[in-house]
């Protein structure tokens, strides 16, 4: 085990371990991550060792400079690694917590979860995501088996360990060309399978170009926001990917059902996250920060990127065997990563009446011109623009509330009664 242990960073930072690499037993169609497995020809055994688990678990609580340490696993498909290797994990964090409090969040496709997962999930206090697009058809729309199979009666059997064994969950829903038509059907699905905690993750993939096409890879790489292309060409999408302003839509239609009945209830992640925006208060989503770089992915190697949709080798940033996290996470080219967020945002978005909650949202987004013919702007302004400008009364309302001591929750009485006055 390398005997270097890291020296905690200047800032907090997370690292999403793909401890399994992008292996999953599942073939969804607009997945970005399966890809992945072409950037790694060689590889035969895509379990992270024991040796590389212990010394990121070591390093990662040891570069943290708070008290609380947040681990998060993904894939591919953790679950594909069994239950022992994430009794190893919890080993591990246990003897490298340094009096430090740990937590573990784990993201699955939920298909091989049995009762022996759940009481290790249960008795760990993990906290699962578990990725559902919705009801049974439109789920099964694009998240497919290696054979083309549904993975929904699958999903929903998981589903049904995590209730039986109490384990404390969340939902992410992938907003696509499909699961875009229906916002209010999926929104009521998730409340009615018990889940009061909901992420939407708007599928934004282009078809391949020539950079990713050298690696092997099915779609586009992340934009050069640095060099705009020579041409002025319509960006090429991919079938899956959500409509510029469409997700918009979706998030309003859901929006106006939470704000009348579910605050407080149920609790939607771009909601809450709009509220501290509304709010001035830091922290929340990386996309809607000012800056970004302290999410880091590190795959099954070793290897660490600026972030998980940046796992590119012009964005690797070194390997934790060779160099410690804390340094990795402070090292110039993470910074950089991070600062170019804001400083390669388009006037036209510095302008902007809502560049305070949006900030250009995410780098790997920004493909598209301005109206001035800047390059950089997001693909999903119009639905963004749209959203938060939808949301800001009650928002204003909200943020009110909150800053006198009263729940947020008040706003439905609140609105409700504003509802009443104008039908008078």
């Amino acid at each position: 085990m390398k005997q270097t242990i890291s020296k905690p960073a200047k800032q907090p930072f997370h690292v999403i371990a793909k401890a399994i690499g992008p292996i999953c037993n599942l073939d969804c169609k607009y997945c970005f991550y399966l890809e992945k497995e072409q950037l790694y020809p060689d590889n035969e055994k895509w379990k992270m060792s024991d040796e590389r688990l212990e010394t990121f678990i070591r390093d990662y609580i040891a570069a943290q400079p708070g008290p609380e340490v947040n681990f998060a696993f993904q894939g591919g498909e953790p679950t594909l690694l069994g239950v022992n290797y994430f009794r190893k994990v919890v080993a591990f964090q246990n003897k490298h917590a340094n009096g430090k409090r740990i937590s573990t969040a784990f993201q699955t496709n939920g298909t091989l979860l049995d009762d022996e997962w759940g009481a290790f999930l249960a008795e760990n206090k993990f906290l699962v995501g578990l990725s559902i697009d919705g009801p049974e058809d439109l789920h099964n729309a694009n998240r497919v088996d290696k054979k083309g199979g549904n993975s929904y009666t699958e999903v929903m059997r998981g589903l049904n360990i995590l209730r039986k064994h109490q384990v404390e969950f969340n939902t992410l829903t992938c907003v696509n060309s499909v699961t875009v038509q229906h916002p209010v059907r999926i929104y009521k699905f998730l409340k009615s399978i018990g889940s009061q905690y909901l992420q939407f993750i708007p599928i934004v993939e282009r078809e391949v170009d020539t950079a990713a096409a050298k690696l092997g890879l099915d779609f586009a790489a992340p934009p050069n926001l640095a060099e705009a292309p020579a041409f002025k060409a319509s960006p090429r999408m991919s079938e899956f990917a959500v409509p510029a302003e469409a997700y918009g839509d979706f998030l309003v239609q859901i929006f106006n059902q939470w704000i009348r009945r579910d605050v407080g209830k149920t609790y939607v992640q771009l909601f809450d996250v709009a509220l501290s925006k509304w709010l001035n208060i830091p922290g929340g989503l990386c996309y809607f920060a000012e800056t970004c770089g302290s999410a880091l992915a590190m795959e099954h190697d070793g290897d660490v990127y600026t972030c998980d949709h940046y796992v590119y080798p012009n964005y690797k940033l070194g390997n934790l065997m060779n160099t410690s996290l804390g340094e990795l996470a402070d090292s110039q080219m993470a910074v950089d990563f991070g600062n170019a967020k804001r400083d390669k945002l388009p006037q036209y978005c510095r302008d902007c009446s809502v560049r305070f909650a949006c900030n250009g949202e995410c780098p790997k987004h920004r493909f598209t011109w301005t109206p001035d013919g800047e390059w950089g702007l997001n693909y999903l302004c119009p639905s963004y623009k749209k959203f938060f400008k939808h949301i800001d009364p009650a928002m204003q309302i909200m943020a009110d509330l909150y800053r006198s001591k009263r729940p947020p929750a008040d706003v439905m009485h609140i609105l409700a009664q504003q509802r009443k006055g104008k039908q008078r």
